[in-house]
């Protein structure tokens, strides 16, 4: 069964296949209708390595993302591919799991299956792997690396907004000692997310003491350890913000068994709104980072890049805001 079959099946021509099999829209509805329609019937599955040679283009964009076990990270995809299905393209997922090898591995498979372009959702690398799809001339759309150029485009967090919507909420609540517990040491989004906290407590006229700042690793166990060093200060903050969900959840286990109530003594604050936040006890006020925008976002760009593959790329934004739950309460005198 090949294409001239189906073409017969539907009482067309072969190029008419053609079209609609590649979404283009140059074709009457009706007619499409009985293409998808003998298709269906047959259980033809188009070459897709045939018109990537013809056209030079494999309707395909690949996707690198450095942690599925972080919930965020699936609700991205469900989004992203959602998208993805809605404009007839395929998507080619890796995970990095945060070693530099796998990353270089990732790329491999995405020049080898000559993608149309990768949105990079891990950021926690450095700037070697990901020269190979510049090289190549693969449009490539980052997230809140901040860096741009031929081919190149941003997707930057607008941390600053809802770190100050949080620091604003818990100085309304009588807090002062505010920690923090970051991502991974090193360049890029932790350091980002690092400095907005930073300067939201400048600008809420609050100090953010060196000793209450910890970094993690953006799972559990990470925000375990941090909390556990936080809750050994003296006094100990009676606020936390935390890098992500994940993390908070972490601060929160340790938290409830050191005997302490949360948000009675300690309030504490994630970032992302997982789909879990709302469900734990108490349900954790959390920063939303919308993966639904944050998908569209990303195709935006790539489609942009695809459409003008010489040009320079653009600086993107996301947003995030505070999404009020039961973690935090009025701050209890120490």
């Amino acid at each position: 069964m090949d294409i001239c079959d189906i073409a017969k099946l539907a009482g067309v021509s072969s190029a008419t296949v053609s079209r609609v099999i590649n979404g283009m829209n140059n074709v009457k509805p009706s007619t499409a209708d009985g293409v998808h329609r003998a298709i269906a019937e047959a259980k033809f599955y188009p070459n897709n390595n045939a018109t990537t040679l013809k056209r030079g283009k494999s309707l395909t964009y690949g996707l690198i993302i450095p942690d599925i076990t972080n919930p965020f990270f699936p609700e991205f995809i469900r989004n992203f591919e959602h998208i993805m299905v809605e404009r007839n393209r395929d998507m080619l997922m890796a995970t990095t799991a945060f070693h530099a090898s796998r990353v270089q591995q990732s790329i491999r498979r995405m020049l080898i299956r000559r993608v149309d372009g990768v949105a990079l959702l891990a950021s926690e690398i450095e700037t070697e792997p990901i020269e190979a799809l510049i090289h190549n001339r693969v449009p490539l759309v980052s997230m809140d690396r901040r860096l741009t150029g031929p081919g190149l485009s941003d997707v930057l967090i607008d941390y600053s907004s809802g770190m100050d919507e949080a620091i604003k909420h818990l100085k309304k609540l009588k807090h002062r000692r505010i920690g923090y517990i970051g991502g991974s040491v090193g360049p890029t989004i932790s350091d980002h997310r690092r400095s907005a906290f930073i300067e939201a407590m400048k600008n809420n006229g609050l100090k953010a003491e060196l000793e209450l700042i910890r970094p993690g690793n953006y799972r559990m166990q990470g925000g375990e350890s941090a909390m556990a060093e936080l809750l050994s200060v003296k006094p100990h903050s009676t606020a936390v913000l935390a890098a992500n969900d994940l993390t908070a959840i972490g601060a929160l286990r340790v938290t409830q068994n050191r005997s302490l109530t949360v948000p009675q003594d300690i309030s504490i604050i994630g970032f992302d709104d997982i789909d879990l936040a709302d469900i734990l006890q108490p349900p954790l006020t959390t920063l939303r980072l919308s993966r639904s925008a944050l998908a569209t976002t990303f195709f935006k760009a790539l489609e942009a890049l695809q459409a003008e593959p010489h040009s320079s790329g653009r600086q993107y934004s996301a947003e995030t805001k505070l999404v009020i739950r039961g973690s935090t309460a009025v701050a209890r005198t120490q």
